[in-house]
């Protein structure tokens, strides 16, 4: 039998995901690592980690992935590590009502919809560590990422109040807030706002150019950035804790900005955000 604690972790294709199913591995956990195309399964598997397709738009293949989990571990979860997501960028008033849905649908609707699969496993074990990678903007807004914006908020305010409901049953919550880290996660970003927007024709297509820059890396990089190797020194704090925390904050940016959040007025708080590029 194998005894070893299970975790499931999505959006292994790279970045924090990828980082984080090897690190775990190599720290005695059981992975399950999901991606979404068959073409990055391999990479996983020879490190000797457990890759599944899943794609958070497509509820049989979050369903499938579970019940292949519970069969090979004889319905044995004990973690689930929420982290596959993307950002779509530009103004919110160049967003289709489309763009937005398609935003929540992988953002939150599929992480809702694996986490209340997961929960019941859980609770008949009487433990289990839930950890959904938000990210600062889930705390913050930030001009030309509203649809991002939004669909984290939306996951702040739904992971604290479940972290709540959930108090007593053995089964813990935590997010974690990350802010520049080291991925694709720009370059996914840059090929969704071609895709979404439109550039030239918008009222904000000089502010567009900006950020086209910043997104294909031709624009300043953040001295803070760090690796996801940052990230994963909390997630082991929240998997491994007796009281885990609500939140982690990862980055000097991330912790300034809540910081300032906390103490300046609302009005210049926001002027200062409203700067930003």
């Amino acid at each position: 039998m194998d005894d070893r604690r299970t975790i499931i972790v999505t959006g292994c294709s790279s970045g924090i995901g990828a980082h984080c199913a090897r690190a775990l591995k190599a720290d005695g956990w059981r992975v399950f690592a999901t991606v979404r195309k068959e073409s990055d399964l391999a990479p996983l598997e020879a490190d000797g980690i457990e890759a599944l397709l899943m794609d958070y738009t497509k509820p049989e293949t979050i369903a499938a992935l579970v019940e292949t989990v519970k069969e090979r571990t004889g319905g044995r979860i004990d973690a689930l590590f929420n982290n596959g997501a993307y950002g779509q960028a530009g103004a919110v008033e160049d967003l289709s009502t489309d763009v937005l849905r398609e935003q929540f649908e992988t953002n939150v609707f599929g992480w809702h919809e694996l986490t209340r699969r997961v929960i019941p496993i859980m609770r008949a074990k009487g433990h289990g560590r839930i950890v959904n990678c938000s990210s600062i903007l889930g705390l913050l807004p930030y001009r030309y990422r509203g649809a991002y914006t939004a669909s984290k908020h939306a996951l702040e305010g739904l992971t604290i109040t479940m972290r709540m409901e959930l108090e007593g049953s053995g089964i813990h919550v935590s997010l974690i807030e990350p802010g520049p880290i080291a991925s694709r996660f720009t370059a996914n970003a840059l090929a969704k706002i071609k895709e979404n927007i439109d550039l030239e024709g918008s009222v904000h297509a000089q502010q567009y150019k900006r950020q086209l820059k910043r997104l294909d890396g031709r624009g300043p990089i953040s001295r803070h950035k760090l690796g996801p190797e940052a990230v994963y020194d909390v997630l082991t704090h929240a998997l491994t804790a007796p009281r885990p925390r609500p939140h982690y904050l990862v980055t000097k940016p991330a912790r300034q900005g809540a910081f300032l959040k906390r103490i300046l007025p609302a009005d210049l708080f926001y002027k200062l955000m409203r700067r930003l590029d």
